[in-house]
């Protein structure tokens, strides 16, 4: 358009115009007399403008997902808390399943002993002892623990009460080097005593040279005088090796102790100790013997040996 003066003025009322209309719009309020007319234009322009949006606004979509994408992930996170916490959960009920077996078994112990014990938690091993194989435990001197009192479990002895204090003690463990035990072998009561090795069976030295003893056989505690440090009748383990006795004064045993010293959990200081000596009734229940199959073969001729020389058997079982 050339720059007239017709088309100036015709700039002019275009623009009055449009002042006018805005002014009637606002005064209008809600009941606007162009409320139509942008009705009108929003429906035929809406679907252009979103399209052109989309198009030319990309930004402004990849915030829109990364914040959809943190709002799943936020989801995500929770629920894998969700299930580590139910995951914990279930190995706490596990562990508590655990403790129970164990308690009931150092219950059967103390019962069919007659032992008074007081039941305790293990909460730290070896701790400040240097190399000595011990444990430390929740109970002390305020639960009526003393020192050099017996410690067992569901399967037998642990060891002693060493040191003492107001809320803890500490066990010296019946497979320390340091540990001896005064030991009656099951039965043929032959006496001996019980030292620890490590990780390694218990070294028992029987006082009789000539005893017989053989794979198998089962120790339990001989006791202390006063029953200090040790009660009788307490499981100890069971015979893996007998050393040839050799003429020597005493004779050699192995044994595999009862008790896992990696896997203490749950123990029993022995507070009250019995009015007799159990002797052999808290060693577990033997296992049943596997039947060994006889086998009975019977030759039984025919008359005249089959072609090929060989003679029919019957195996009975």
């Amino acid at each position: 358009m050339r720059d007239t003066r017709e088309s100036r003025l015709l700039l002019v009322l275009l623009v009055a115009i449009a002042f006018a209309l805005i002014t009637v719009d606002i005064r209008g309020g809600e009941d606007s007399p162009v409320d139509g007319a942008r009705s009108a234009a929003a429906t035929v322009f809406g679907p252009i403008e979103n399209g052109v949006s989309a198009a030319v606004d990309p930004v402004g979509n990849a915030v829109a997902a990364v914040r959809d994408s943190g709002e799943r992930h936020d989801r995500l996170a929770r629920l894998e808390q969700e299930n580590a916490a139910l995951k914990a959960k279930l190995g706490s009920d596990d562990r508590d399943r655990s403790r129970l077996r164990q308690l009931d078994k150092m219950l059967k112990i103390a019962g069919q002993g007659q032992y008074g014990i007081k039941g305790a938690e293990v909460i730290a091993i070896g701790a400040a002892q240097g190399f000595s194989w011990t444990i430390t435990i929740d109970a002390g001197a305020n639960d009526g623990i003393k020192r050099d009192m017996t410690v067992l479990n569901g399967d037998g002895l642990v060891g002693r009460v060493t040191t003492v204090g107001p809320n803890t003690a500490t066990v010296l463990l019946a497979n320390d080097p340091d540990f001896t035990v005064g030991t009656r072998m099951e039965a043929s009561d032959e006496l001996g005593f019980a030292s620890g090795q490590g990780d390694r069976p218990l070294r028992v030295e029987l006082l009789n040279g000539k005893a017989e003893v053989k794979k198998g056989d089962r120790l339990v505690t001989f006791g202390s005088q006063a029953d200090k440090p040790f009660v009788p009748g307490v499981p100890v383990g069971v015979v893996a090796r007998v050393d040839p006795s050799g003429g020597n004064l005493t004779r050699t045993l192995y044994v595999t102790p009862y008790v896992a010293f990696s896997k203490l959990d749950i123990v029993g200081v022995v507070v009250q100790a019995p009015a007799k000596d159990p002797r052999d009734t808290v060693l577990p229940d033997k296992p049943e013997p596997t039947p060994t199959p006889t086998v009975t073969v019977t030759v039984t001729p025919s008359g005249a040996p089959p072609a090929d020389g060989q003679y029919q058997y019957e195996q009975e079982q």
